[in-house]
């Protein structure tokens, strides 16, 4: 299971957890008026309070139709009674015949926010009535919620199907930048190293580079291989210290570059494409001539020879 899914499964638990219980009695109390709109109007508004972060509640029966009004901040909207539901995201799943379920993220077409909703079964004497909905809008479900840790575990991605049936009627064609490999490498280094470049992609094949920095992190700077090689260049960029948090060193990072060139010259059929170098997070991105990817931390990059490599791409594309 990934970080992402395990924190989504956490979050959704949180949530049923939280609302399980007086989502459970509001039904008992809607299923005794049931369907006298009027009185279920009061039951939702009455116990509205009960459910922490809910923004809207409402009631619908089994052919997808609204029979209560629309409940929000304790005041009913009768606009809403009779409106075909059927649409809704949430109705493509299999609905609660007993207890709750809750909805995927999807937006509300009456906020214009990002939601999830919690549908509980109503059912009277063991026979199924109807539903009671209540939406929760993320930006009160994820108020304190952390950001997503950065994966740091090694992940492939396969490429284009097109790109890899068709990899042995391709060869590398010489770049500008591959004539300059070792100026770029000592550019991206100085850069890196002493100037607050934190994150750099090389594109080998089109010869370009990309670079995000620790004071503008929300911006990237791209150069062509002219401009790259210019020792000048260092004048466009402050001089920074390197951050002290920093996964990888300076030394790890030459070590690192040393391997990106060697595996850009590995092989004239299968052969490295394009890399990015993340000295705040340690990760690595590999993309090859077979449209694969590979993201890793630099330290398992250092820890795997060319034999590797070459080894591990072509039977990829062999199985393939």
């Amino acid at each position: 299971m990934s970080a992402m899914q395990k924190i989504i499964l956490e979050k959704k638990a949180a949530l049923a957890e939280s609302v399980g219980i007086p989502l459970s009695a509001l039904a008992a109390l809607c299923a005794e008026v049931w369907p006298d709109a009027d009185a279920i109007d009061t039951t939702l508004q009455r116990h509205l309070k009960d459910l922490t972060h809910c923004e809207t509640l409402y009631a619908w029966d089994l052919d997808g139709r609204e029979i209560s009004s629309l409940i929000r901040d304790g005041v009913a909207d009768p606009a809403w009674r009779g409106r075909d539901l059927s649409h809704r995201p949430y109705l493509k799943n299999n609905l609660p015949f007993k207890g709750i379920m809750l909805s995927s993220v999807y937006q509300s077409a009456y906020s214009g926010k990002e939601c999830v909703t919690a549908l509980q079964a109503v059912r009277r004497e063991d026979q199924l009535m109807g539903f009671i909905a209540a939406d929760f809008s993320l930006n009160k479900l994820l108020a304190d919620t952390p950001a997503l840790a950065a994966e740091s575990q090694w992940q492939q991605f396969k490429g284009d199907p097109a790109v890899r049936s068709t990899l042995f009627m391709q060869q590398r064609v010489q770049s500008l930048l591959d004539e300059n490999i070792d100026s770029v490498h000592d550019t991206v280094l100085t850069l890196m190293s002493t100037h607050g470049i934190f994150h750099s992609k090389i594109h080998y094949s089109s010869g370009r580079c990309s670079f995000w920095l620790l004071e503008d992190p929300y911006s990237y700077r791209i150069h062509g291989v002219l401009e790259i090689i210019d020792p000048d260049i260092s004048l466009a960029y402050p001089l920074h210290d390197y951050p002290a948090v920093a996964k990888v060193t300076p030394s790890q990072l030459r070590a690192a570059l040393d391997g990106l060139k060697a595996l850009r010259f590995a092989d004239e059929t299968i052969y490295l494409r394009s890399a990015s170098l993340n000295i705040m997070n340690g990760m690595i991105g590999l993309t090859f001539s077979c449209d694969g990817s590979h993201y890793m931390s630099i330290d398992e990059f250092l820890e795997k020879n060319l034999v590797f490599w070459v080894g591990e791409l072509a039977t990829e594309q062999t199985s393939s």
